[in-house]
């Protein structure tokens, strides 16, 4: 069965590419949930007062990947602790969130984040919010697939970012576990 999947994780450019590679994930799109107007766009998200997330929506068939695997490979990718923004980017636009599609769902996700606070592997406490999902609106064209449109601006961006030297000391090794059961 086809399913979604919505998760903020700061700048959704650097959201896509760990969730394209693993079996089962049919597309991944960036764009924009949890704000007050309506068809936002990068620039009324970037003011940071709609109240909107980047946010990536997977759609995933879940006979192959199931949702305990993408919160598994979302906590891989961010600071949960970090309430202001992710890494470089600071806002309200760049913090963390899990937005649910149905009651399973938030099931999974609130029992994830229980385990990845009690597992020790944060210095904080984890403050990702867990919502229902909403509106999502897509991110414009030049938003979407940026890794692969222009590696090397993504790459730069990303290398500046903090975020790889994170997932490395947070994660070491283990990082690559739910890749490799792929």
């Amino acid at each position: 069965m086809i399913k979604y999947a919505y998760f903020a994780g700061g700048c959704f450019w650097c959201m896509v590419s760990p969730f394209d590679v693993l079996e089962g994930i049919l597309e991944v799109k960036s764009g924009y949930m949890g704000g007050d107007l309506d068809n936002p766009t990068y620039e009324d998200v970037k003011k940071q007062t709609s109240g909107h997330y980047e946010v990536i929506r997977i759609e995933y068939d879940d006979a192959i990947i199931n949702y305990d695997k993408l919160l598994q490979a979302f906590w891989r990718q961010v600071d949960p602790t970090d309430d202001e923004g992710q890494f470089q980017d600071r806002g309200p636009s760049y913090r963390t969130a899990i937005f649910y599609s149905d009651a399973h769902q938030k099931e999974i996700a609130e029992k994830s984040k229980l385990e990845m606070d009690a597992s020790g592997r944060f210095e904080g406490p984890i403050l990702t919010p867990i919502f229902p999902a909403g509106s999502f609106y897509l991110a414009e064209d030049y938003h979407q697939d940026f890794y692969k449109k222009d590696p090397t601006a993504y790459k730069l961006d990303r290398s500046k970012s903090g975020r790889d030297e994170f997932i490395k000391k947070t994660w070491g090794d283990d990082y690559y576990k739910i890749y490799d059961e792929n």
